[in-house]
């Protein structure tokens, strides 16, 4: 038996790279993940007429699947138990309507008498008014600026209506079929993501980032929506003693706002101006119901939320700031509810694909 003689194939060392060869390739890498991140955001921006009702549907999903799962156990098919909780769903949205469609519309028929009221009231900050005109007459005189010129179109009325309301119609129905689709085929989709996945370990890591996203949604959605139940019968209780009119309606738009954080209050603040406004005889005293609303909030902001809600989602608060900024400015106050559910579930992805990752308020 001969001996054969194996040579080696020779070693080619390449010459090692320069710092400037380095730069390069690291600032190549950079600019690939920063275009990709721009078309990312600039996709979600272009697609929001279809991709902002799509996510509350799943985000509402993640939160009425345990209720589908408790019917399920019944020995009832996810199909049937997909449509019996939307339809759930909608029953408990069509009892607050009906229980608030009488004082609403009160409230509505009221708006035409509520900005005279406003006229009225505001006349008798005419001098301090006149100060700040004279004031800011002064400061564009020294800047040389011709200021800002408002114009209001005469032409928005009936014809916007009728131009959005086949749009509102159309997302509505998107929203109904997601939220459908994704509480019938939830155990579906489960599994065939899990076919996929090549490796027992891979298969083992989706599989908790399925259970830990369903999780943390729906008890974070659960917990935030107990909380601003609560708040809205605490605005309805502080409304009462100060003698405001159709309470429940105000402590369920309350609870409604809350949902959409920084814009929601807001907009509260505003209703309830117009209303103190409606029922007190000075402008001061018409700060007396946004006073009450804003002393619960402040509570539920600072004291309530931080510790129920602490106990279930513990991400790091500039984290959050940074999610509900950027939800918001994309899409909206739809995007303001959809920012933290979303947060949740990248963290859910991140803590099992990255163990390491630590996003949780411990170390601030």
């Amino acid at each position: 038996m001969s001996n054969r003689i194996v040579k080696k194939a020779p070693v080619v060392r390449l010459p090692p790279k320069s710092s400037v060869e380095l730069l390069l390739q690291r600032s190549s890498q950079v600019s690939v993940i920063l275009i990709g991140f721009v078309a990312g955001v600039w996709a979600l921006y272009a697609a929001e007429y279809v991709l902002a009702p799509a996510s509350l549907g799943m985000v509402l999903g993640l939160m009425l699947g345990p209720v589908a799962a408790r019917i399920e156990k019944h020995g009832i098919r996810p199909g049937l138990s997909a449509a019996l909780a939307v339809l759930l769903f909608l029953a408990l949205i069509a009892m607050v309507v009906v229980a608030l469609a009488a004082p609403l519309s009160f409230w509505l028929a009221r708006l035409p008498q509520l900005w005279a009221d406003l006229q009225v009231q505001l006349a008798e900050l005419k001098g301090p008014i006149e100060s700040i005109k004279n004031i800011r007459d002064q400061v564009r005189e020294v800047i040389g600026g011709e200021g800002l010129a408002v114009s209001v179109d005469d032409g928005v009325g009936v014809e916007s209506v009728v131009i959005l309301a086949p749009a509102v119609i159309g997302q509505v129905l998107i929203f109904l079929a997601c939220l459908y689709f994704f509480l019938a085929t939830r155990h579906q989709t489960r599994a065939a993501v899990l076919k996929i996945c090549i490796g027992r370990r891979l298969r083992w890591r989706v599989a908790h980032i399925f259970r830990d996203a369903e999780h943390m949604v729906s008890r974070y959605l659960l917990s935030i929506t107990l909380i601003n139940i609560a708040e809205g019968l605490a605005v309805a209780g502080g409304l009462y003693l100060v003698g405001v009119p159709s309470v429940a309606l105000w402590g369920a738009l309350a609870a409604l706002m809350n949902f959409v954080v920084f814009i929601g209050p807001a907009i509260m603040v505003a209703v309830l101006f117009m209303v103190g406004l409606a029922e007190f005889d000075t402008i001061w005293g018409s700060l007396l119901p946004v006073m009450v609303y804003l002393a619960i909030n402040l509570m539920e902001a600072q004291f309530v939320t931080p510790m129920v809600v602490g106990r279930t989602m513990t991400l790091n608060p500039f984290i959050v700031v940074l999610a509900l900024i950027f939800w918001i400015w994309l899409w909206g106050p739809l995007g303001g509810f959809v920012a933290i559910p979303a947060l949740l579930v990248v963290y859910a992805i991140l803590r099992n694909i990255v163990p390491g990752i630590n996003w949780t308020a411990d170390d601030v």
